[in-house]
């Protein structure tokens, strides 16, 4: 486990004749009517936390919606329900959109559905790619995983949760939301069992792979606002995809990536303040992030 210091020189330093394909595609999928601006969020935090490149995957009808709030990633219909939710046909689409990518990020703005239900337990098994799971996609899995104990299917490439304690307590029988010593060891030994990085978010976020733990030093209450957590899915996703070209463990790029949502959240508290702070400021500040000097690490 590298420490934050030094991950911050890895992540930052960028060959020279680097391009577009040296830092890694991200493909996310999410967004349903109503929900556009999670998918943007997610999209456009993958962009500002280094991803060479970001696909975005909608339902058809939302898809102008979603392009308009960002110009620099692409974006691709699909298949929907009658109430603008991805309809499980598009699991071949997707599929064969990850074989593009290095990095899935799958859940902002899904919605429920029972058709959707089916497609994520598909995706969680079959995705050929590593991929972070967040939102509704915790939601979806969490009816398997609780009446199987916790346990969910065995999958292709390296999952990535990252669940709110109200999504564990659905994700993880017996793990009361109001109870974060309980919440914690839970989420250990979900990660072990399910062979998976977690994020327990929340003051001093958990993240586990089962064996080694650590626990996030930045962040504050403002980021307790609605988008955030889309926000932390497309830095994670773009930081995952960087670490695949640069050889750094997944464990660790998920480290880092939590450390720089909360860092770029607390330049948006200094800047806008706890109270007035939106997931859009995180965003906005990443680049300011960026910039520390990681004397605080």
């Amino acid at each position: 486990m590298e420490t934050i210091e030094k991950l911050f020189r890895l992540f930052t330093q960028r060959p020279r004749d680097g391009h577009k394909g040296t830092f890694g595609t991200v493909l996310v999928i999410g967004g349903s009517w109503g929900m556009s601006g999670a998918a943007a969020l997610c999209s456009l935090a993958a962009l500002r936390s280094g991803a060479g490149l970001v696909k975005t995957a909608v339902p058809e009808r939302i898809l102008p919606l979603v392009s308009v709030l960002g110009m620099e990633y692409t974006t691709f219909p699909l298949p929907e329900t009658q109430d603008g939710k991805i309809a499980q046909s598009a699991l071949e689409q997707l599929l064969a959109l990850a074989q593009t990518a290095t990095v899935c990020a799958v859940g902002p703005g899904l919605g429920r559905s029972k058709d959707l239900d089916l497609l994520i337990t598909e995706l969680w098994k079959h995705l050929p790619i590593p991929t972070v799971f967040d939102a509704d996609a915790l939601n979806a899995l969490a009816e398997i995983s609780s009446r199987n104990e916790g346990k969910l299917p065995e999958h292709m490439a390296e999952r990535v949760l990252t669940p709110h304690p109200g999504e564990f307590a659905r994700l993880m029988p017996d793990s009361p939301p109001g109870e974060p010593e309980i919440q914690r060891k839970k989420t250990v030994h979900f990660a072990r069992m399910n062979d998976s990085i977690l994020v327990l978010k929340g003051p001093g976020s958990l993240v586990t792979d089962g064996v080694v733990s650590a626990r996030n030093t930045t962040g504050n209450p403002g980021m307790g606002t609605g988008g955030s957590g889309d926000v932390l899915t497309g830095i994670a996703a773009a930081l995952c995809a960087q670490a695949i070209k640069k050889g750094i463990s997944l464990f660790d790029a998920v480290r880092f990536a939590v450390w720089l949502h909360g860092k770029a959240g607390d330049e948006a508290a200094r800047k806008f303040t706890e109270c007035g702070m939106i997931a859009s400021d995180i965003l906005n500040a990443i680049p300011e992030a960026w910039k520390t000097e990681c004397v605080d690490c």
